[in-house]
């Protein structure tokens, strides 16, 4: 699987406007500000293919990324405080018409920020996955922001903080060092393979 080509192909602000689905679709999903862009843009090995938005917030479309054999999936951002009700309801439409297509769902990436206990938003999204029974592995963002013994203590803790989903694959992972990209990559492409 070439990672390295990697393109921009369509981005969707309605669900109306969310193209056939002809490909595996691996899907990028976190609360704003969790590290979304810097984690593609590390498995994809570029600088800028998702921007990382300096407003949290300010992804509001769904964006298609044609990788090789797949769609990379990058979904707008939950969770962000400063975001109009109008706006939330928009998102919300957009996730669930999305969601509810009969698409290619191949993968779902599940980013939480590995500094803190999942907040309810996460932990929605966790639940709305598995109670749809979409595949999905959860990886934990911003390792590189605690000191090795907090990294090993927050581990324990999520274990709990995640009590009910101890079969979902997780993945530690450091956007600074690269930790964690090459076996995100090697599950994302067993499940292409597993889909083709």
């Amino acid at each position: 699987m070439n990672y390295n080509k990697a393109e921009f192909e369509f981005a969707a602000g309605k669900a109306s406007q969310l193209p056939p689905s002809s490909m595996p679709e691996v899907i990028f999903s976190g609360r704003s500000n969790v590290g979304k862009s810097s984690l593609i843009n590390k498995l994809v090995n570029r600088k800028a293919l998702a921007r990382v938005s300096a407003t949290p917030g300010k992804t509001a479309t769904i964006n298609f990324f044609k990788v090789d054999k797949f769609h990379l999936v990058d979904l707008p951002g939950y969770g962000y405080a400063k975001v109009s009700k109008g706006e939330k309801q928009r998102w919300a439409e957009l996730m669930e018409g999305y969601f509810n297509q009969d698409r290619n769902f191949c993968l779902v990436v599940q980013i939480v920020d590995m500094r803190h206990a999942p907040s309810k938003e996460d932990m929605d999204m966790i639940s709305y996955l598995y109670e749809k029974g979409l595949p999905f592995i959860i990886v934990f963002t911003k390792k590189d922001k605690l000191k090795k013994t907090q990294q090993i203590k927050r581990l324990e803790e999520l274990k709990e903080e995640l009590a009910g989903f101890e079969d979902v694959p997780k993945f530690p992972f450091s956007a600074i060092t690269g930790e964690g990209a090459e076996e995100i990559r090697a599950y994302i492409t067993g499940c292409i393979e597993e889909n083709e």
